[in-house]
């Protein structure tokens, strides 16, 4: 027992692995209790392991209509896990020993980079400071927009309980609503008010907390200058959201059975809004599985790209994809650097960029390999939901509420790889590595 603590407690990333094990079995246990459910049954174990994994690992994917199944405790619950999961639990227990003014050690700040994706330790405690705030404050004027337009359609309790549910879950990028009957914002295809609030949302949280400040203080530095990563964070979004709205628009102009039916602006929203979303968001005001397969591959690739570094979001994330465009740009002219505005990146940004790629590429091969054998439907339905659960997006064609044990435990795992990262998980569960004391002459091998 006690070889097995300390080999959890040796490394920062094998820390995390336990705490965010502990956090899901915790919330799974509690899921299970009947209180937990709107009719009072218990749920199986794996059911109820199943959505807290979901819950912490911020995706989404639900096997119960989580409105109508699960009671106001289950529903808090729910919204914990999305909460400590999103923000993560080493900032969150970092906030409650700034509370009771303890120093926070040297361990506690390296667990701490490798749960905000730092390169250093340098400024850690002042950056927990502003994610917590920054978190509040966004979560907080959601809620009160959220309240304003649910009190038109409901008592204004219920409204500001819809709130502060959909504002908290929809800022991590969570995507769990509690609209009743799979809904999720279906209802709302039309709302502009509703969409732009909800895109907001999903956007801000998709950034990160470090473009978040920046985006903050630039306005009261000297320089005015923002970051390197925040340049290519807001690009590369930029960029992804305005290509995922054209192909989105032009594939599904015509498709009756999505968004063919009506408007041209109802259209271009309703595509805006599903670009946005594939993203890490989770929420969708469409049909899914009723879009064309070209459209569906497409949602596919873009949450595979996912959010942005020390996000609530998943996937490879959006710096990894500008780094492996750059790469491939300079490759094309004959250069041999990496260069992002001007920047010349590291050799080793570049083979962490190519390494991350890589792993998440298997990682999805292996689970959609997986499903395929374990579930009987359509390769690009299993391929979807394998990437949305790496993805932490909580998008689904439909497969979710009919997967076998093997193959919920196979989704459980990938989305706990996708919150966790494929880097992280490897690791904390590889040997330490040891000094470098000879190097082997180099080869030359053909590419191409």
């Amino acid at each position: 027992m006690r070889k097995a603590v300390r080999w959890l407690s040796v490394s920062p990333p094998r820390t995390l692995l336990l705490g965010f094990s502990i956090i899901i079995v915790i919330g799974a246990f509690l899921l299970q209790l009947p209180i937990a459910t709107a009719n009072g049954d218990k749920i199986g174990f794996v059911d109820a392991l199943f959505t807290a994994t979901s819950a912490t690992c911020v995706t989404g994917l639900v096997l119960f209509d989580t409105g109508t199944y699960f009671s106001a405790f289950g529903h808090w619950v729910i919204l914990i896990l999305i909460q400590v999961g999103g923000i993560g639990f080493m900032t969150m227990a970092t906030l409650f020993a700034l509370i009771l003014r303890r120093k926070i050690s040297l361990k506690e700040r390296l667990i701490l980079q490798e749960s905000l994706n730092q390169g250093s330790i340098e400024g850690l405690v002042r950056l927990v400071r502003k994610v917590i705030l920054y978190a509040l404050a966004l979560e907080t004027v959601g809620a009160l927009l959220y309240t304003i337009r649910f009190a038109s359609d409901m008592p204004v309790g219920k409204a500001l309980y819809h709130g502060v549910f959909h504002s908290i879950s929809i800022f991590n990028n969570a995507g769990f609503d509690l609209s009743g009957d799979f809904r999720s914002f279906s209802a709302y295809s039309s709302d502009l008010y509703m969409n732009i609030v909800s895109m907001g949302l999903i956007i801000l949280g998709g950034f990160g907390f470090i473009v978040l400040a920046d985006l903050v203080e630039v306005p009261f530095r000297k320089t005015r200058k923002f970051s390197l990563h925040t340049k290519v964070v807001l690009s590369v979004s930029a960029g992804l959201i305005v290509l995922g709205t054209f192909v989105i628009f032009v594939f599904e102009f015509t498709n009756g059975r999505s968004v063919g039916d009506d408007g041209f602006g109802h259209k271009l929203l309703s595509s805006l809004f599903q670009s946005v979303t594939t993203r890490s968001g989770g929420v969708t005001t469409v049909n899914i599985s009723e879009f064309r397969q070209a459209t569906q591959f497409f949602i596919i690739i873009l949450m595979f790209i996912g959010a942005s570094p020390g996000s609530t979001g998943g996937g490879i994330k959006t710096t990894t994809f500008a780094v492996l465009v750059g790469a491939v740009l300079a490759m094309m002219r004959g250069k041999e650097d990496v260069v992002l505005f001007k920047l010349r990146l590291a050799k080793e940004r570049v083979y962490k960029a190519v390494t991350v790629t890589l792993f998440c590429i298997g990682i999805v091969t292996l689970g959609t390999m997986a499903l395929a054998t374990t579930e009987k439907a359509a390769f690009l339905s299993i391929l979807f939901e394998a990437t949305s659960a790496f993805g932490t997006v909580g998008l689904s064609m439909g497969l979710t509420g009919e997967l076998t044990i093997p193959g919920k435990l196979t989704i459980i795992f990938l989305m706990f790889i996708g919150r966790l990262g494929p880097l992280t998980l490897t690791y904390a569960l590889g040997p330490k590595p040891g000094r470098v004391l000879f190097r082997h002459a180099e080869g030359k091998i053909i590419i191409g």
